[in-house]
């Protein structure tokens, strides 16, 4: 798995939920199994063109949207990469201080 194939997987998927599609329902509008997909949403897979192009029409979106990550995070990437900060501070008594009051003014 590669890291651009991840992105890409977590992108997709992402799109398809935001158009209210199931797995099942994309995978037959654009013509592939569902496994492939599925593929494709995991990072083990990648596309072809014709496929991407179909996935295009069929979520209405320009293939650039497809290669767009900064909103593919999960909420399980988003938390492993706050707790790893966290452990890089964690001797920091005024970087903690100042995450803590913020965390603290928010939750």
């Amino acid at each position: 798995m590669t890291d651009i194939g991840k992105k890409i997987g977590r992108r997709v998927q992402y799109l398809r939920k935001q158009k209210g599609f199931s797995q099942e329902k994309l995978a037959e509008a654009i013509g592939i199994a569902t496994t492939s997909l599925s593929f494709i949403e995991t990072g083990r897979g990648f596309m072809t063109l014709q496929t991407l192009e179909k996935m295009c029409q069929v979520l209405s979106v320009e293939p650039s949207e497809i290669f767009q990550f900064n909103s593919t995070y999960t909420n399980q990437d988003m938390f492993d990469f706050i707790t790893q900060k966290l452990e890089l501070i964690k001797n920091d008594d005024e970087k903690l201080t100042t995450i803590y009051s913020i965390i603290k003014n928010i939750i």
